[in-house]
């Protein structure tokens, strides 16, 4: 099985297969570690959190690859269908797990199938906002389970991690900008993975449209509202 650091984030347009493609950063480290580790965990479930765009998808994706484990969100979670929700691995990742907080049923439906996932001997990655500590869970057993589970924190991408991203979505497009565009990018897009892939395909769509290079004042043109309050 291939190491995770082995295999790429894929972050866009494309997906490549080398090791530089796959970007580990503090804010990021303790995830890929923990993912690496796999199936060797101590306990049937891993929390990944932290904000939206600071990169759970991206890993879970690559972790999928390798588990071979269904993508759930807490939509799915039913306690008539628990025991046909693990993958053949006995895994599954449940995306925006802490919105079940507050739902007898879905709660119910996680804790079945965090028992038979165990009984299996297998694992549940689950996507969240922020800790388990911190969802507002109804059923005890529930809380115990999942305070007690590994969780591990993911930064927002600091700006080298944010600056490679960009680097690497034009790349991936085979699309040359300067430094002075990654730059002015930096300082006016949010600060995200999601929102990195949304602009640069944004502006290689508007850019083969109008036939022009991406400078800093085509993205300005792009990306700046059109209409600013008078005086602003």
């Amino acid at each position: 099985m291939a190491d995770l650091r082995q295999l790429p984030l894929d972050l866009g347009h494309r997906s490549a297969m080398g090791e530089a493609d796959f970007l580990v950063a503090p804010g990021n480290a303790d995830a890929v570690a923990w993912l690496d580790a796999w199936p060797d965990w101590p306990a049937p479930a891993l929390v990944l959190y932290g904000p939206p765009g600071c990169g759970k998808s991206h890993l879970a994706q690559v972790w999928r690859a390798r588990s071979r484990a269904p993508l759930l969100g807490p939509e799915d979670l039913d306690p008539a269908e628990v025991p046909h929700l693990l993958g053949p691995t006995r895994t599954a990742v449940i995306d925006r797990t802490h919105e079940i907080s507050g739902d007898t049923t879905r709660e119910r439906a996680l804790l079945h199938l965090y028992n038979v996932t165990k009984e299996a001997g297998g694992q549940l990655l689950l996507l969240a906002h922020y800790a388990p500590i911190n969802w507002t869970l109804r059923l005890p057993d529930l809380r115990s389970r999942l305070v007690a589970a590994p969780a591990v924190g993911m930064a927002a991408p600091d700006d080298a991690l944010l600056m490679a991203v960009l680097v690497k979505l034009f790349d991936d497009r085979q699309v040359r900008v300067g430094e002075d565009v990654i730059a002015w990018l930096m300082t006016h897009t949010e600060r995200s993975f999601d929102s990195a892939r949304r602009t640069v395909a944004l502006l290689d769509r508007a850019a083969l449209a109008a036939k022009k290079p991406i400078t800093v004042a085509f993205c300005r043109q792009v990306l700046e509202p059109k209409d600013k309050p008078a005086g602003s």
